[in-house]
């Protein structure tokens, strides 16, 4: 097999995920076998995003990127500082510059404008924000404050994927700084990059289970996979007789990689222990990666070269190209479309790199302060834009009036919180708890509940405000208010599952010493926790429940005596006990589903009303079980399904104004609607 030809030329000398700087072995200014990784790297990302079959463990080469930048940017200022003994920082942040902007802006600003078109207002605004983020630098902070990468609603986000760019931007600014730091002590930088690499896997591997979402997406978590790049840069130019070159190892990190790429798995359990796995091999592969064997080869072969070369416009322009897509449509038709979008990102891509990326770094008429002022006026722009859109709730006068309802209804759920804090002390230490009504230091109500407490925050606090009762809200999403009960769910982490269960506790022991509390209302999902399944459009959600100390039963059984147990325990605390009796279920309505479809032409109006709509038959058969489990509760049942139900019928859009934001959850504008049906309880102790 021939190998690609040893091309020198600067423009194929920037080669990490962004296509960084030469590599550090003297012998040579370009090694095609990293291109050739990269190649593996991106298009193991590409598949998994797109669903190829095969490719579950793809997005693992984002942690292949992520070591062979830190070994290529690591092997350059190492030389540069050992050799001159300084760092020229001025050069290398704008040759960052020069490869890293000019693409990402023509990607941004392509991103906007389509978004303009296409995107309902709440998504417009959340992208404007993705925007915003990653031009500072910092997209994986903000995705790291929003929901997982592996969760269904990631396929919404346009700029999710450059929350591994802003990893890398960081890594540009911290390891500098490190060589700077220990300038003139050459074996502290060491002593230094080696404490940081080990503490950065101890925290991954353990903050995995304990706070996933951070661990994923922050940098000091993903900072031993670059530094792991780093060492393997130094150790090859200080030390290169220790690594004794043998196929074995090129044929050992191949496999490493292959085998990350289709079976690691996806969800709370990575990064984890698991990333070691691709780690581990890219490590190996860049290593060996001189020894003329097979696998160096192969990875330089001319195909996986230019693939590499392609591989940062690949990665900024595939998941724009995926989730704009998806968003316009829905679902892909077969492999046949899944087939043509991909084409259709490699040939973005391809003239990505061609009339983008080449020229501005190949041209010599473009200065560095040509280029520093062109890329802040781009930057101010996109900032400008981006805040525009954001300030205007995504510019939601974009669409006709027909979809003005449902529209209106996905962006109706933001509420403040301002008032909400985590006590730093006392029975309630550490929960999320918000005050509602008058400001008063010491509550008689709570209201404790799951996110459908969330959902009905606003009315609860005009409500409470009305008839001048104060008290406090206690809610996690997900999470029955039952003593005694543990859960596996679907949509959340084991640590999320057994931080319910300790609120509860916490919750239950709190609750023994408020003196003044008078009224407890629960709230809750029932119909969800009594089948152990969503309905509809989230039938893919389950919930597990059990309890060790209520015994085996049916699941709807066990809510039941799990609702009546924590209602008479309650009540011995001489408390008054409300249940809430959730809404009726609509199975097929999605507000902001139907939105898109309208807007898009996929769906008539009359089709889009009647996906809101429900026979009461149904709603009452869907909530059967938790109906019983109310009925036997012992509480007081406050119902609310005369809010949203005639006889024969219940309507997520009343008056014109949308109530429902998916298909159990209310808005604020329902919620402020049917904030009487709090009246019973705010009432009773009332000043």
């Amino acid at each position: 097999m021939a190998r690609a030809q040893q091309d020198t030329s600067p423009d194929t000398q920037d080669h990490d995920l962004d296509n960084t700087d030469a590599p550090v072995d003297s012998g040579s200014t370009h090694r095609a076998e990293i291109d050739g990784l990269r190649a593996i790297a991106v298009l193991a990302v590409v598949f998994y995003h797109f669903g190829v079959p095969g490719f579950g463990g793809g997005f693992v080469g984002v942690d292949i990127f992520f070591v062979i930048s830190g070994f290529l940017i690591g092997g350059i200022l190492w030389r540069e500082q050992q050799a001159t003994g300084r760092l020229a920082l001025g050069a290398f942040y704008m040759r960052r510059i020069r490869r890293l902007a000019p693409a990402y802006f023509v990607m941004a600003f392509a991103v906007l404008a389509i978004g303009s078109l296409i995107l309902l207002p709440s998504e417009f605004r959340e992208t404007g924000k993705g925007v915003i983020a990653a031009t500072v630098y910092l997209s994986n902070v903000l995705f790291f404050r929003q929901s997982g990468y592996f969760d269904g609603a990631a396929e919404d986000k346009v700029m999710l994927h450059t929350w591994s760019l802003s990893v890398e931007e960081q890594f540009y600014v911290f390891l500098p700084l490190l060589f700077l730091l220990f300038a003139r002590n050459r074996k502290a930088i060491l002593i230094a990059l080696a404490a940081c690499f080990a503490l950065s896997l101890l925290s991954s591997v353990t903050m995995t289970y304990r706070a996933h979402t951070a661990a994923f997406y922050l940098f000091p978590f993903r900072a031993w996979e670059l530094l792991a790049g780093v060492g393997l840069a130094i150790m090859t130019i200080e030390r290169p007789e220790l690594w004794r070159k043998h196929q074995a190892f090129s044929w050992a990190g191949l496999a490493l990689v292959l085998a990350s790429v289709v079976l690691v798995q996806a969800g709370s359990g990575f990064p984890g222990w698991q990333v070691i796995v691709p780690v581990l091999g890219t490590v190996l592969l860049i290593a060996n990666g001189q020894d003329d064997n097979w696998v160096n080869r192969g990875l330089s072969l001319r195909v996986p070269v230019l693939i590499g070369w392609i591989s940062y416009s690949l990665y900024l322009w595939h998941w724009p190209v995926f989730t704009l897509t998806k968003y316009l449509q829905g679902q892909y038709s077969g492999p046949a479309e899944t087939a043509l979008w991909i084409a259709i990102s490699f040939t973005l891509a391809t003239l990505s790199w061609r009339f983008v990326e080449q020229p501005v770094r190949q041209t010599r008429r473009l200065s560095n302060w040509a280029l520093l002022v062109g890329t802040a006026a781009a930057s101010l722009s996109a900032l400008m834009l981006s805040w525009a859109i954001y300030q205007t709730d995504g510019m939601p006068k974009r669409f006709d009036e027909q979809a003005q309802v449902h529209i209106a209804a996905t962006g109706d759920f933001i509420q403040d919180f301002s008032r909400c804090y985590r006590p730093e002390d006392g029975d309630l230490e550490g929960l999320e708890i918000c005050p509602i009504g008058p400001e008063d230091d010491s509550p008689t109500l709570i209201v404790w509940g799951d996110s459908h407490v969330r959902a009905y925050f606003e009315g609860l606090d005009q409500a409470a405000h009305e008839a001048k009762r104060s008290g406090l809200v206690i809610w996690r999403a997900g999470c029955a208010p039952l003593f005694d009960i543990e859960k596996e769910e679907s949509a959340a982490t084991q640590a999320q599952d057994a931080a319910c269960y300790a609120a509860n506790v916490q919750i239950r022991s709190a609750l023994q010493n408020m003196p003044k509390l008078r009224d407890v209302v629960l709230v809750g999902r029932w119909a969800y926790y009594a089948s152990g399944r969503g309905t509809g459009s989230d039938a893919h959600n389950t919930i597990r429940l059990r309890s060790d100390v209520l015994g085996p039963m049916t699941q709807d059984a066990l809510v039941a005596k799990a609702l009546a147990a924590t209602v008479d325990e309650i009540a011995l605390l001489d408390r008054d006990v409300f249940v809430l009796r959730q809404p009726p279920e609509i199975a097929g309505y999605d507000a902001g589903r139907v939105a898109r479809a309208l807007v898009h032409g996929r769906l008539t109006p009359q089709l889009a009303r009647r996906l809101g709509q429900i026979t009461v038959t149904n709603a009452t058969h869907r909530a059967a079980g938790a109906a019983v489990a109310l009925e036997q509760s012992g509480a007081q049942i406050l119902d609310t399904w005369q809010w949203f139900c005639d006889p024969f019928l219940c309507d997520a859009v009343q008056n014109g104004v949308g109530q429902y934001f998916d298909n159990n959850h209310v808005t604020n504008s329902a919620a402020r609607r049917m904030r009487e049906v709090f009246y019973p309880v705010l009432t009773r102790h009332a000043r």
